[in-house]
């Protein structure tokens, strides 16, 4: 047992030294292979020996258990906010109250102001106990085991002080946001507007492992609180932290208010070579005794101010009005504009987000127009300056038809997004075949979005519908793609041409048609073709199908590209019938919802067998719910059924009723 805990200990010092060089330095000394090697030894020993397991393990960052919700926490020194200024005369004006406050002579400290979410990190004998969000300044929530999953954050301290309390300003960075967002729109999932409410979004999650795979950064600005070591400075301080192994803030220590004046001027002008965004800097007096004389107003530190970087606006002619569509088939409008410099770069191009805005704004080519980088990061166009308007302009008015493919363009009824209609589009290709082989739709395996990014570069397919014409060579010529995976992939492809009619309907994609109005229409028609024969009146006297819907499920049968995808499907002897056609409705009308931990299956397969006979699934209680389906652990829903007096279900107590 020595041997293991010795073991233990060194494969931990080995894999934080890495972690510090790899987040922190930026210069990594451990090949990635011998990094995951060295994990993987010791997840075993700690599985084998869960007394090995310590907190400060780099096992512990992959995120614990879901939480209910987050605690609050009382932060023993307040994460105070800070006082904005707009202009060096604004600047000049804090500087004089300082120095009428503290006549001697001042010593500045400039950093750049993060545009992040401040937490505070609290450390107990140099090992990372607790994490909070500021909240109020006072009061914030608990998100230690998300914070946990930043790895540029130490889970043990060189030197060991009984109590220290850090404050840092947690952020995603600017590589990370933008492939997030990527990510999201080939989900059909709503994008985020920048980074810092991406970082807030990721850090609140109560999955620590969704927080985990958003990739978060923190950058340490001060030092809260640290029992058994004195400073006499701001910048000591810093220092003292960066050997702590934190990532510290860049900062410049400045004798006057016109150096610090200087370095603002600085940090704007390279703010683009930052990973993360800024809104400002901040200027900070260096000296904590000189802090201490200058105290706080009720709001703020009177030792600190923020300068705030504000927008900069340039005029620019608009060349061109261009369509691009994007995954999920939503039409953007673009304006090609002269070049522009903007916030540290060139500008060719400014968004101008749908035709409510294009209207509002009445932008038209040839216009001269007031340009800005919205949140320092995507071009917009402010205003039209209509003075100078060229004679012979004409509003613009997006298109009625697809510009990739032709296919009819629709507004999305609650939003102002319009969107191609097109089954085989290519601009939407990606999105088509990630939501086509997804698990509420065809569910195939192993075809995720890197493998169908990897068959659509290499052109094997253009549609859906080549997917059941692959081949195990064409997979196996792929990068990252063996002879066993091809084999498989190949026979999940298969596999799925004998899935129930419902699942090919949701992987159609059809607007208003998800998983559960597909297994509907699947149940009443009982093969595509008589769906696709349809009138609208018929359709609309189906549970669960408007009028909106019964138009988008007509409107999808009649497009060419949705015939000709049905027709290769057909060829390639993809099932297009029901085969829940003689199950029955039993459970029509009724309402269900699960809850807790299931042991003889999961909750979506409930879900499945209960709307297989008819029944509807929920995932809220209410007084319309029927029936209330408790596993172990079940927690509020199942105390709101009985506060509701709603029949509460066993799992026997289901399977009896399914198999009735």
């Amino acid at each position: 047992m020595a041997d293991f805990i010795q073991e233990a200990e060194q494969l931990r010092a080995e894999l934080n030294q890495a972690n510090y060089e790899y987040y922190v330095l930026d210069n990594p000394s451990m090949s990635d292979y011998d990094y995951d090697h060295k994990l993987r030894h010791l997840e075993e020993l700690e599985t084998a020996h869960p007394e090995l397991k310590t907190p400060d393990s780099p096992t512990q960052r992959v995120g614990g258990k879901v939480a209910e919700g987050f605690a609050e926490v009382v932060h023993e020194v307040p994460l105070e906010s800070l006082q904005d200024v707009f202009s060096t005369d604004e600047l000049a004006d804090f500087d004089q109250r300082v120095r009428e406050a503290v006549p001697a002579g001042i010593e500045y400290d400039v950093e750049p102001k993060v545009d992040g979410l401040s937490v505070a990190l609290e450390y107990e004998n140099g090992l990372f106990v607790r994490g909070a969000t500021r909240g109020d300044g006072r009061v914030g929530e608990d998100v230690t085991e998300n914070l946990r999953t930043i790895r540029s954050i130490p889970m043990r301290l060189p030197e060991a002080l009984p109590r220290l309390i850090v404050r840092g300003e947690v952020y995603m960075p600017k590589k990370v946001f933008h492939k997030l967002n990527e990510e999201r729109e080939l989900n059909g999932q709503p994008l985020f507007a920048n980074p810092r409410n991406a970082a807030a979004g990721s850090l609140r999650q109560l999955d620590p492992k969704i927080a985990a795979s958003r990739h978060l950064d923190i950058i340490i600005f001060n030092l809260q609180m640290a029992d058994g070591r004195e400073f006499q400075t701001h910048t000591e301080t810093l220092d003292y932290l960066a050997q702590q192994h934190f990532k510290v803030i860049p900062h410049t220590k400045c004798a006057a208010i016109e150096e610090c004046v200087h370095q603002i001027q600085q940090i704007g002008d390279g703010r683009e070579e930052f990973p993360f965004d800024i809104d400002g800097a901040v200027v900070k007096v260096n000296s904590l005794e000189e802090r201490t004389a200058l105290g706080s107003t009720a709001k703020f530190p009177r030792w600190a101010a923020a300068y705030k970087y504000p927008p900069e606006q340039k005029p620019s002619k608009v060349l061109d009005i261009v369509v691009q569509v994007g995954r999920t088939g939503v039409l953007t409008p673009k304006a090609v504009i002269e070049p522009v410099r903007l916030a540290g770069t060139t500008v060719t191009n400014a968004t101008l987000h749908n035709q409510d805005f294009i209207t509002e704004k009445d932008i038209r080519i040839g216009d001269t127009v007031l340009v800005q980088k919205a949140g320092e990061i995507i071009p917009e166009i402010v205003s039209v300056l209509h003075d100078k308007r060229p004679e012979g302009t004409v509003p613009y008015h997006l298109p009625t038809v697809c510009p990739v493919c032709g296919a009819p363009v629709v507004r999305d009824e609650d939003g102002a997004a319009m969107r191609c209609t097109g089954a085989e589009c290519p601009a939407q290709l990606l999105r088509h075949l990630t939501h086509f082989a997804s698990r509420d739709a065809m569910d195939i395996e192993g075809l995720g979005p890197s493998v169908i990014e990897n068959l659509v570069n290499a052109g094997l397919v253009k549609s859906p519908g080549d997917l059941y014409h692959l081949t195990e060579e064409q997979v196996q010529g792929l990068e990252r793609m063996g002879k066993k995976s091809a084999q498989n992939l190949i026979s999940a492809i298969e596999k799925s041409k004998q899935n129930d009619l419902s699942k090919l309907l949701c992987a159609f994609g059809i607007r208003q048609v998800g998983q559960k109005a597909a297994q509907v229409l699947a149940r009443h028609f009982g093969s595509l073709d008589a769906l696709a024969a349809a009138s609208l009146e018929e359709l609309t006297t189906i549970p669960d199908v408007g009028g909106i819907t019964a138009e988008s499920i007509k409107s999808w049968f009649e497009n060419p590209q949705s015939q000709h995808l049905i027709s290769v499907l057909r060829e390639a002897g993809v099932n297009m019938e029901s085969h829940a056609e003689s199950v029955g409705d039993k459970l029509a009308g009724l309402t269900f919802v699960l809850t807790g931990e299931l042991s003889r299956f999961t909750r979506k397969e409930a879900g499945d067998r209960i709307q297989a006979l008819g029944g509807k699934v929920s995932g809220s209680v209410s007084k319309k719910t029927s029936y209330v389906v408790a596993g172990e652990a079940a927690g509020s829903k199942l105390r709101k059924a009985q506060e509701l007096g709603i029949t509460v279900l066993d799992e026997d107590a289901l399977i009896q009723m399914l198999e009735e």
